[in-house]
């Protein structure tokens, strides 16, 4: 993956994805000088667009008309959905069945077709659809088209704060984190890029400290509050991450709440846990970071209002 393939990634999804805003958060460590990237603006609620847009604009029109599966916990779903219903070609989205309601909600008002299944069935039924239905998979993150999409929030990173110092980013089946890294270290070769993810769900850094990858148990990464961050990265998207990854933390359940909380109360910003991990890192972990002006990506907002009530009441 090179800046030149995410920059072609940005020409193909113009016009269809946001160009996010990096705001500053006076409210942060004036020490620390914090910009938060606002993915959770996005169309669906989250940066998954981009890679959704970017591989299906991608398909030849004869492959694009038969169709697309995908499997996601919810905001590659519903970023599929989206594009789907955009290029006016049917989906099939397989979800887990302890996906939240409102991402499965979200995802059948794209007009898409929804399978629930238990989460260690999820590839294995995607992959089964598409014999079935003869449709293309646009996999969640292991794919460098998807790779390129999410890649152009690296770029828009370094053409708005071409003097930053740290970037963080949420870091699950690792497109996102792998994306971002290229782009960045392309336009900023000074700046350092950290990914951010669950205790409990802390196969990435085990991985990154042993130099290949480490699988933990579907059952272990779901016991995070922060959905998103359940997958584990594949060897494409390790690969990436190695050579562009200064490093990776891991923060808290509580302290995910209260990112979450914070993000609602001083940057007005509705995340759900897995789009405030960053901030998660930034705000509790300041001596595992390189000191700079940071930008935290906010990866999505798609949260359970319960749940946002429950974290906003603690």
């Amino acid at each position: 993956m090179t800046i030149d393939d995410i920059r072609d990634a940005a020409e193909r999804i113009r016009g269809s994805i946001v160009h996010t805003p990096l705001l500053p958060s006076l409210w942060a460590d004036p020490a620390r000088p914090l910009w938060l990237k606002p993915e959770n603006l996005q169309s669906i609620g989250a940066f998954k667009v981009r890679g959704a847009f970017n591989a299906i604009g991608k398909l030849d029109e004869r492959a694009r008309a038969r169709g697309v599966v995908a499997y996601s916990s919810g905001n590659h779903a519903q970023a599929v959905a989206y594009a789907a219903r955009r290029f006016g070609i049917p989906a099939h989205i397989v979800m887990p069945d302890v996906t939240p309601r409102i991402k499965v909600d979200n995802t059948r008002e794209h007009g898409a077709e929804v399978v629930l299944v238990p989460i260690a069935e999820r590839e294995s039924t995607a992959h089964a659809l598409v014999e079935r239905l003869g449709a293309v998979l646009i996999p969640p993150f292991d794919h460098p088209d998807i790779i390129a999409g999410q890649g152009t929030i690296g770029l828009e990173i370094g053409q708005d704060l071409a003097d930053v110092e740290l970037v963080l980013v949420p870091v699950s089946g690792g497109g996102l984190a792998s994306g971002i890294g290229v782009g960045v270290k392309a336009l900023c070769p000074n700046a350092a890029v950290y990914a951010v993810e669950p205790e409990l769900a802390g196969d990435t850094r085990e991985s990154f400290e042993r130099g290949s990858v480490v699988e933990w148990p579907v059952e272990l990464r779901a016991r995070t509050i922060a959905d998103g961050l359940r997958s584990q990265p594949s060897e494409l998207t390790f690969a990436h991450l190695r050579t562009v990854l200064d490093g990776v933390i891991t923060v808290s359940e509580d302290e995910i709440r209260s990112a979450v909380r914070t993000l609602a109360t001083s940057a007005r910003l509705v995340a759900e846990p897995a789009g405030a991990v960053s901030l998660a890192g930034y705000l509790h972990h300041a001596d595992e970071l390189p000191a700079g002006r940071t930008v935290a990506v906010v990866s999505g907002g798609n949260i359970d209002p319960a749940l946002l009530a429950d974290v906003l009441g603690a």
